[in-house]
């Protein structure tokens, strides 16, 4: 944006001010708004952050102002790079305690009895939203210029996008150990959104699990309260329709696989009327 402006010949801190403020919103929280999140100013020069920090201070409670754009931005990249290198921890642990009969949700809510030192994470079915399965990237590219590597980075990302293979070869795994072969059965997917309680289905590892299973034979449906039907995105174009959920439709399906934990699920209702379920976020504890 800076050497488009200056193109015509303005100068920034002069004729026009300039500034970064990363956006901090969680879709789904009810504990935080806009208003109430921190926000982290940086301007290009001195005044346009002056300016840009005014600006916000009459609509945020609390603004913070940081020396540089750069700072500001780096700070947002550091955050979202701090969730998807500890979600792929978790995810890892995942994989290796489930092979050795351990319990990782049980070692999690022991862990996090721990007062100090530890934050807890949890395992899914892959990434989704914006914020964490890309934007670290940019961190990545970024590096390359100065001719330096992020391994951390790429490593993270690694494991979080094995995930969706991984839930798919336990689905496999737990029809199989039933009798019955992935080709030809009936899979209802619940929860085609990201995350909880919201329609936003940005990367989703939903599509993903969907169009293995089906590259493997399996005639797979979804259902999502909060997304009636899928519309074409960057990588996918499903065009399909949630179907209804209910005790007699459940019992039509081979397996059902728990992708998004919506609150809207009767999960004693599915836990009832399904004949096998492969649940990935721990949605049955109860």
């Amino acid at each position: 944006m800076l050497p488009r402006l200056e193109s015509g010949g303005l100068r920034c801190g002069k004729d026009f001010f300039l500034a970064y403020s990363p956006e901090r919103e969680d879709p789904g929280r009810k504990d935080h708004s806009t208003q109430t999140i921190p926000k982290l100013v940086g301007g290009v020069d001195p005044a346009s952050g002056e300016i840009a920090v005014a600006l916000y201070r009459k609509a945020i409670r609390q603004v913070i102002p940081v020396s540089t754009a750069e700072v500001a931005e780096a700070a947002k990249l550091l955050e979202n790079i701090y969730r998807s290198v500890n979600i792929a921890l978790v995810n890892e642990m995942k994989v290796v305690l489930s092979a050795m009969g351990i319990d990782i949700w049980e070692v999690i809510s022991a862990a996090s009895t721990k007062p100090f030192g530890f934050q807890p994470f949890y395992p899914g079915p892959g990434l989704g939203g914006h914020c964490i399965p890309i934007d670290p990237y940019y961190l990545t590219w970024k590096a390359r210029e100065v001719g330096l590597p992020t391994r951390f980075i790429e490593l993270a990302g690694e494991v979080n996008h094995a995930m969706p293979k991984y839930v798919v070869q336990r689905t496999v795994l737990a029809l199989n150990d039933r009798g019955k072969a992935v080709k030809g059965s009936k899979i209802l997917v619940l929860g085609l959104a990201y995350k909880p309680d919201v329609d936003d289905v940005r990367e989703s590892p939903s599509f993903e699990l969907i169009e293995q299973l089906e590259e493997l034979g399996a005639a797979v449906s979804y259902n999502d309260p909060h997304v009636p039907q899928t519309h074409r995105m960057r990588k996918y174009d499903l065009q399909m329709t949630s179907v209804e959920l209910t005790a007699e439709s459940l019992k039509k399906y081979d397996c059902v696989l728990i992708a998004t934990h919506h609150s809207a699920y009767d999960w004693q209702m599915i836990a009832d009327h399904s004949t096998l379920i492969v649940d990935t976020r721990n949605a049955l504890k109860r």
